[in-house]
C-alpha cells in the first residue's frame, strides 16, 4: 500500500513508523535502479577486509555539473548483516553509552572477520528500537561497518540528556576516537542521519579528527534559537513539546543493553538516572525557563554551544545536505551549505517537504534527482573508498520550485542571478483583507487594525511545518491553503501577473505598526493565489516587535534592500514597545523557491500570532493581551517586503 502527498509516494511503514520517531529516519535503501557505473573499481567482488584501503590522494578540483547523472548503485559485496550484542561504550566521567554494531554477513548470518569504513550515527531515539530505519543495512552489505549510539541520557544510556550540550561535543569527540580503534573499523569514519542525527553528524564533524570524511546530514539544525527554540523570540509551541516528550519517552523504555552485558539492573539505574535528569538538569528546567521567560529568552550561550553554525568553518569533511522548504529548519539548511561551500565540498538538496518528508526525501527520484540512499551510497563510496561514483561533481545546489513543480540545479546558493525587488502594501480603509500591493511606494496613507490574538495558525501550512508535518497528515486541507488564516490578518494582493515570477531565497517584511498594548508579534505569509482565489502558501515569518532590532553588519543585503536581517534577540537589544507610537518591524521571514505563474496574484498578509509556530513567553504574552496591532501604508512609513527573484531563464536545464 502507498500514500500519496503532494503527488508523491513513499512506502507507508516507513510513514507510519516516522510518525511514530518523528525525525528518525534515515533515508532507507531507495527505489532508484541499479545502474553499472563504467568508471568504478570492480564494485561485485567484495573488498579484503583485513586490508584498510591506502589513504587516497588529496581529490583534485573536478568541475560540477548542473545536470544530475544517472543514478549511482552497485551490487552488495555480501549476503547478510548480523547486529552484535548491544555494546557500553564507558567514557572519561565513567558514563556508558549503549550501541548498536551492524556488520556485514556470510550466508550463515556469521560477520565478515574484517576492518570496513564505518558509517555512524550519534542519536537520542533509543537505537535498539529504531536501529532498523537509523542503519541502512543495504550501506553493511556494501562492505561498511555500521554503529548507532545512543546519546548520553537518551535510549538506553547511561547518565543525563544534553541536547547538544559542550558535554555532548566532548562525547562525540570521544567516541569517534572510540571507533577508530575498534576491530572492524579501518579508522575512516562517515556521518549519517537525519534532523538529531544530522546535527550530530555536523558536531563530529567540527571536532576536525581527519577520520571523519564524509557527512551526509538531512534535514539538520544550524542555529538552535532562530532555526526552532525561539525563532522570532517566540517558545516555538509545535515541534519542541513533541521532540522532548519523544526523547524522554523513548529513554524510559527497557532494552537488553543491560542483559547482552550480564547487568540485569541496568535499566533501572539507567531509568533513574534519566528521570533525575529531566526533573533537575534539561527537560523541565528549560521548559519551565522558556515559559516564564527566564534569561534564556534570549539568545545566550546556551543557545550558541547547542548551534552547529557556530562551527561550521572548523568542519572539513566533505558534506551533502538535505533540506525542505516547509522543514523546521528550513532557515538553517541553506546557511549550512553557504558555511560550508568556500573550504570543503559540499552539496545542497532541497525539496518540497516538511520535517518527516525530508528524513527519507519523500518522491524521489524525481526530475533526474536520485533517492536519497543512491546518493548517500555514492557519497560514501567516493570519500570513504576512494571509488569513481561521480557524487564529488553533482551540482552544487538543487531545488524544488513550488509552482513548476520541480526541481531546478542552480551554480551556489544565494542564486547568482538573484536581484531584490520591494514591493509595498497599500492598505484600505476599514477593509483589511482587500489591500493591495504594488511595486509603487504608497502616496497615500492608510492603515489597517487587528485585534491581538495568540490563537491565529492552527489552521495553516505553518501549523503542519511545525509539528513535523503531523497536522498537515490529520488536516490536508488546512496545510494546502492560507485562506482560513488570512481570516484574522490584513491581506495585501496583487494584480494578476502579466508574466511569470520566480522567487529564490530568504525574504524581509519591512512593516510599520503600532499597538495599543506593550507588546506585540508581527507575522508575514507569502503565498499565490490562483484563479479560484485559493491562497497557496509558500513561506512565512514572525517576529515579537521588541525583539526586532537589527544588526545591519550581520544581516543580509542585496541591491541595497534587506532580504535577512539579523536580531541579536539580546537584553540590550530588547526594545521599549509604547502604545500608539509607530514602529518598524524587519520579519524574517524564511527561504522559498517557488513560481508565481502569469495570471496568478502575489499575497501578502500580516498578523499578530502564529501559532504553534510561536508563543511569547508569559510575561510577554500578558504585556499583548487584549491589544490591537496597526499596519501603516503611508509615505513616510511605508510597509514592504523585498523579494529575491530570478529570471525564469535561471530555471531551464543546466549544461
Amino acid at each position: 500500500m502507498l500514500l500519496s502527498l503532494t503527488g508523491r509516494h513513499w512506502p507507508a511503514a516507513c510513514t507510519l513508523v516516522l510518525s511514530l520517531l518523528l525525525t528518525a529516519c534515515g533515508g532507507g535503501e531507495g527505489s532508484a535502479p541499479v545502474i553499472a557505473n563504467p568508471s568504478a573499481p570492480d564494485s561485485q567482488a567484495p573488498a579484503t577486509p583485513n586490508s584498510p584501503p591506502p589513504s587516497p590522494e588529496p581529490e583534485s578540483p573536478k568541475a560540477t555539473s548542473l545536470v544530475w547523472p544517472e543514478a549511482y548503485q552497485r551490487e552488495a559485496d555480501y549476503p547478510g548483516t548480523v547486529n552484535l550484542p548491544q555494546q557500553l561504550i564507558t567514557l572519561r566521567d565513567g558514563i556508558r553509552l549503549a550501541a548498536t554494531v551492524t556488520l556485514p554477513a556470510d550466508e550463515n548470518g556469521n560477520a565478515i572477520d574484517g576492518q570496513f569504513p564505518v558509517i555512524a550515527t550519534f542519536t537520542g531515539y533509543n537505537q535498539f528500537y529504531s536501529g532498523l530505519i537509523l542503519s541502512d543495512t543495504a550501506l553493511v552489505q556494501k562492505g561498511y561497518a555500521y554503529i548507532t549510539v545512543d546519546m548520553r541520557g537518551t535510549g538506553a544510556s547511561e547518565g543525563s540528556w544534553q541536547a547538544f550540550s559542550q558535554i555532548d561535543h566532548d562525547d562525540i569527540a570521544e567516541l569517534v576516537e572510540y571507533i577508530k580503534t575498534q576491530p572492524w573499523s579501518n579508522g575512516t569514519i562517515g556521518m549519517n542521519g537525519a534532523s538529531y542525527m544530522g546535527i550530530t553528524g555536523l558536531l563530529a564533524g567540527a571536532t576536525e579528527d581527519p577520520a571523519i570524511k564524509a557527512i551526509f546530514a538531512v534535514v539538520p539544525m544550524a542555529d538552535a534559537y532562530r532555526d526552532v527554540v525561539f525563532g522570532g523570540g517566540q517558545v516555538n509551541a509545535g515541534f519542541i513539546p513533541l521532540w522532548v516528550t519523544l526523547v524522554t519517552g523513548l529513554s524510559l523504555v527497557p532494552t537488553t543493553a543491560g542483559f547482552d552485558n550480564q547487568e540485569p539492573g541496568y535499566f533501572l539505574t539507567t531509568l533513574l538516572q534519566h528521570l533525575q535528569g529531566a526533573l533537575t538538569d534539561f527537560q523541565v528546567p528549560v521548559i519551565a525557563g522558556a515559559l516564564i521567560g527566564d534569561e534564556n529568552k534570549f539568545d545566550t550561550e546556551f543557545w550558541r554551544i547547542r548551534s552547529p553554525i557556530e562551527k561550521i568553518d572548523q568542519v572539513s569533511a566533505p558534506t551533502f545536505v538535505v533540506g525542505g522548504l516547509h522543514d523546521i529548519f528550513q532557515r538553517g539548511e541553506p546557511l549550512i551549505y553557504e558555511g560550508l561551500k568556500d573550504h570543503t565540498n559540499a552539496k545542497l538538496l532541497i525539496g518540497p517537504w516538511t520535517h518527516i518528508e525530508g528524513s527519507f526525501g519523500a518522491g524521489l527520484p524525481a526530475d533526474g534527482v536520485p533517492d536519497l540512499a543512491s546518493l548517500r551510497l555514492a557519497w560514501f563510496d567516493h570519500y570513504l573508498k576512494g571509488m569513481e561514483t561521480g557524487a564529488e561533481a553533482y551540482p552544487p545546489v538543487t531545488q524544488y520550485y513550488k509552482g513548476e513543480e520541480r526541481y531546478v540545479t542552480a551554480a551556489d546558493w544565494p542564486h547568482p542571478e538573484t536581484q531584490a525587488e520591494t514591493f509595498y502594501l497599500h492598505g484600505k480603509p476599514l477593509l483589511a483583507q482587500l489591500g493591495t500591493i504594488t511595486r509603487d511606494a504608497p502616496a497615500a496613507s492608510y492603515q489597517t487594525s487587528l485585534l491581538q490574538t495568540p490563537l491565529n495558525g492552527l489552521c495553516s501550512a505553518s501549523a503542519s511545518q511545525w509539528t513535523a508535518g503531523i497536522l498537515g497528515m490529520i488536516t490536508p486541507p488546512c496545510a494546502a491553503q492560507d485562506n482560513v488564516v488570512n481570516l484574522l490578518e490584513a491581506v495585501y494582493t496583487s494584480d494578476p501577473l502579466t508574466e511569470p515570477m520566480a522567487i529564490n531565497g530568504p525574504i524581509t517584511g519591512q512593516i510599520w505598526a503600532s499597538t495599543t498594548a506593550f507588546d506585540t508579534n508581527v507575522t508575514v505569509r507569502i503565498s499565490v493565489v490562483d484563479e479560484n482565489g485559493i491562497a497557496r502558501p509558500l513561506t512565512h515569518g514572525i517576529q515579537m516587535a521588541s525583539m526586532s532590532a537589527n544588526d545591519p553588519q550581520r544581516a543580509r543585503y542585496l541591491d541595497d534592500k534587506l532580504i535577512q536581517p539579523w536580531h541579536p534577540y539580546s537584553a540590550e537589544s530588547q526594545r521599549n514597545i509604547s502604545p500608539l507610537t509607530p514602529y518598524q518591524t524587519d520579519v524574517e521571514v524564511f527561504p522559498t523557491s517557488a513560481v508565481i505563474a502569469a495570471g496568478e496574484r502575489l499575497r501578502v498578509s500580516v498578523g499578530a500570532s502564529d501559532l504553534p509556530h510561536g508563543i511569547s513567553p508569559l510575561p510577554d504574552l500578558l504585556a499583548s493581551l487584549l491589544g490591537a496591532l496597526t499596519i501603516y501604508s503611508t509615505p513616510a512609513m511605508p510597509s514592504r517586503v523585498n523579494i529575491p527573484l530570478v529570471p525564469m531563464s535561471a530555471l531551464q536545464p543546466g549544461d
